[in-house]
């Protein structure tokens, strides 16, 4: 990784490099000094703003947070019949995704080696739950097929979805756009769970 030196940076900088950096090296494998030179400044510069890289890691990991969480409260995820409340969580998680790229790469590659981890990790299984929750009430409005199990769906779909972080970089030459991704998934996963 090529990380131009800075004169001035901020917080919101600083966490853009350390999350390019755990990606690229892994939390674990990431030290401070790491950190300090991908943002050409030094540790006691880094310290000044955080108290270490578990905070750069919960910070960055609550804004891939938030941004799922928040697709649970905008009005469409919360009003009408739960297919199309569940259709459009399921298009605006692929959509925080892609926005948040580096975010949510992050938060999908903690293992729970941390506190910060298994906090995130717990925090990931209550948004699946709350998902899993909206299948089955779709289920048993009878829009989606009651021979798939609700869990399981739902682990397929965040799977699927999930899966974007491996292969999605916007910007290349023929690249889908992040609405050309939303738009497939949706199709792709509710073509074979409607009724």
């Amino acid at each position: 990784m090529t990380m131009a030196k800075r004169d001035t940076y901020t917080p919101e900088s600083l966490l853009a490099v350390a999350v390019e950096v755990f990606n690229e090296r892994g939390y674990d494998g990431t030290s401070m000094e790491h950190l300090s030179r991908a943002a050409g400044i030094s540790k006691s510069s880094i310290y000044h703003h955080v108290k270490g890289k578990e905070e750069l890691l919960r910070l960055a990991i609550s804004r891939a947070l938030d941004g799922l969480f928040g697709i649970l409260r905008e009005p469409a995820a919360r009003q009408g019949r739960a297919v199309e409340r569940l259709e459009h969580v399921v298009r605006r998680t692929a959509e925080v995704l892609m926005a948040e790229l580096p975010y949510v790469t992050l938060l999908l590659r903690v293992r729970g080696n941390t506190d910060t981890e298994r906090w995130a990790m717990a925090r990931r299984r209550e948004f699946d739950h709350e998902v899993a929750e909206l299948l089955k009430q779709a289920v048993a409005d009878g829009d989606l097929r009651p021979d798939v199990d609700a869990r399981l769906a739902t682990r397929l779909l965040f799977g699927m979805i999930n899966s974007i972080v491996e292969w999605y970089r916007p910007g290349r030459g023929g690249a889908a756009t992040s609405d050309e991704v939303a738009d497939a998934v949706v199709r792709t996963a509710f073509a074979g769970l409607r009724t």
